[in-house]
């Protein structure tokens, strides 16, 4: 069997998987490797720019070399291929937990119990929900749908498409090594450089390909479209901002604005500033959004990946 059709057939089983189970309950491989870079970062730290690359190549380097002895190991099998790649697909995406965890929240803003919803929130995201009410809280819920459906579902699958099985495994290492150490704290401001920014440059297809599916999937493409060339660029994460303005055009509502995250005040660009503020009910609207974007970037995957090597097939009998 082909490569292109392995990854087809092996990413859209992985996908069903995350839709029917969510994530493994037990010995996820995402928690695995966050123990063992937590070991490396112990071993490593100072406060350096240049140890922290070394964490990065340490980190990822080992979890997608792996991921590629793997892949070479069961190259010989067409079952065990397809498994392989169904197993890391099925592991590296999360769009089901995503969805979970948004609507626990929602869940519980509906019911009035403000305090419910902040104990949840941090599953979602790292703002502080001591300083959100409800609005803010259901605002921060869409803002991290949107974000994670990249970061989640979208990303993973076009690194899949693009490197098969260690694409997978090594976008999810990159992805999750940024959540770990990327952020402006005064211990990682140098430590998690090399991480940010081999995110930022990891997460920039998946993250344009996420914004044009929301704008395809939305009730409002156009103004999804609006809302992303207008408002992304003035969004402090290049990845994030054309994914959550999308998301705000193509729902109708508004997102941005003064956030409290990691201990400090930030003050965010409003995102599809003619939209409304953000409901409760807007939190199933989004995963609702989210989910359609990740099914439609399996697609897009897989056609890519079935074009490409027909025409690079086709380039070697002409």
């Amino acid at each position: 069997m082909r490569a292109d059709r392995v990854f087809a057939y092996g990413a859209a089983a992985g996908l069903l998987g995350d839709l029917l189970l969510g994530d493994p309950r037990r010995g996820h491989p995402v928690a695995a490797f966050g123990r063992a870079a937590g070991a490396v970062e112990r071993v490593l730290w100072r406060d350096h720019r240049g140890w922290g690359a070394l964490h990065t190549a340490v980190c990822v380097g080992g979890a997608t070399g792996l991921a590629a002895l793997a892949d070479r190991s069961v190259r010989g099998s067409r079952a065990a291929s397809l498994a392989l790649t169904a197993a890391a697909t099925w592991s590296v995406v999360g769009g089901t937990s995503l969805g979970r965890e948004a609507r626990a929240v929602g869940g519980a803003l509906a019911a009035g119990d403000i305090e419910v919803a902040r104990e949840r929130l941090p599953h979602l995201c790292g703002r502080d929900p001591q300083a959100l009410d409800a609005d803010g809280i259901a605002r921060a819920v869409v803002e991290s749908v949107a974000e994670n459906t990249s970061d989640a579902v979208v990303g993973a699958l076009v690194w899949g498409a693009a490197a098969g099985v260690p694409g997978l495994v090594g976008f999810r290492a990159v992805n999750t090594l940024d959540a770990m150490v990327g952020h402006r704290s005064a211990k990682y401001r140098r430590y998690g450089w090399a991480s940010a920014r081999l995110d930022d440059v990891a997460g920039w297809p998946g993250a344009r390909l996420t914004a044009v599916l929301a704008a395809v999937a939305g009730s409002e493409p156009r103004a999804a479209v609006r809302a992303w060339r207008a408002d992304a660029v003035k969004h402090p994460s290049p990845n994030a901002g054309p994914v959550e303005a999308s998301f705000a055009g193509a729902l109708g509502v508004r997102l941005g604005g003064t956030l409290s995250y990691a201990g400090r005040i930030e003050h965010r660009p409003v995102l599809n500033g003619g939209g409304r503020a953000v409901e409760v009910e807007d939190i199933e609207r989004a995963v609702r959004l989210s989910r359609r974007v990740g099914l439609l970037a399996l697609g897009v995957s897989v056609a890519g990946r079935l074009l490409v090597n027909g025409l690079r097939a086709k380039g070697r009998t002409s």
